[in-house]
């Protein structure tokens, strides 16, 4: 008898962990951040939280820094992701020939996307910094006048955007190239006996099969540009004048800076509230694109 109960229900007790695992690490975190976000607490022992209702996100949505982060979040994500798109498509074409040392530079080209990011953020400071520093030394040498990158309202976003494409490029190159690897032969031999150019087998055959390749490539950073914090923090911590302050950012100041979990709280909803919403945008173009 219970030989066969646990044999009918073996589907059930070997994915049971797995599943428990997902709500604890997952579904709680936001369930009790949901919560947090209807009551007022600084995290004190001796104060317990007090609910406010609604008046979080009234505060919020009406808050000019908060619509400053949007604004510099959307900013950060749009430019990173267009430059990477167009970058990681072509690196991945150039990288898919038959070439001596291939192995090598795929290898050298992958070392930025391993890298830590923090360190990497490190590093380029010192690129950036504005008396010593490569980038200056590099416009100098090409009779630019310098440029104070980090330092400045107006190019700290292009600055950060520059970081981010160096580092995460190789991703979209890579899952490109694993597309590449997939498309069949028969529409470039038919290309070649009509006498095709290579741009007009690249625009008519090989970019309409990779759009389902790409829409993946683009989900998957879209998710992780959104959530960028580390660089950002590793280098301006939102600065000049909160000009890179993106919502991660704000959301860990008002928390572990201002101790208003309420607000902090309510921020982090509205932005996983964003994130899907993006994303599920993106899934229905997928599917549009795959249809």
């Amino acid at each position: 008898m219970g030989y066969n109960w646990f044999d009918r229900n073996l589907k059930w007790i070997y994915t049971m962990p797995a599943l428990l695992f997902v709500l604890l690490m997952m579904v709680f975190p936001i369930l009790y951040t949901g919560r947090i976000s209807f009551y007022e607490w600084s995290m004190s022992a001796t104060e317990p939280p007090r609910w406010v209702g609604l008046e979080n996100y009234k505060a919020l949505l009406t808050d000019g820094r908060f619509w400053h982060a949007v604004g510099a979040t959307f900013t950060f994500t749009a430019g990173a992701l267009f430059f990477q798109a167009i970058l990681g498509i072509a690196i991945a074409m150039l990288l898919n020939r038959t070439f001596r040392g291939q192995n090598l530079v795929k290898t050298l080209f992958l070392l930025p996307m391993v890298a830590t990011p923090v360190a990497m953020g490190l590093v380029w400071m010192l690129i950036y910094e504005p008396t010593i520093g490569a980038a200056n030394q590099m416009l100098k040498f090409f009779g630019l006048d310098p440029l104070l990158w980090l330092g400045s309202p107006n190019q700290v976003l292009p600055s950060l955007i520059i970081i981010d494409v160096w580092e995460w490029t190789p991703m979209i190159a890579l899952i490109i190239m694993a597309g590449l690897s997939t498309l069949p032969n028969d529409p470039y031999e038919a290309a070649d006996v009509d006498g095709a150019t290579a741009w007009q087998k690249f625009r008519h055959i090989t970019l309409p099969l990779l759009r389902p390749t790409i829409v993946v490539a683009l989900l998957l950073r879209l998710i992780d540009v959104l959530k960028t914090y580390d660089i950002i923090y590793a280098t301006t911590q939102g600065g000049p004048n909160f000009a890179s302050e993106t919502l991660n950012l704000y959301g860990y100041v008002l928390g572990f800076q201002y101790f208003k979990m309420g607000p902090a709280s309510t921020l982090l909803v509205l932005f996983f509230l964003l994130v899907m919403a993006l994303t599920l945008a993106l899934i229905w173009v997928r599917k549009k694109v795959e249809a």
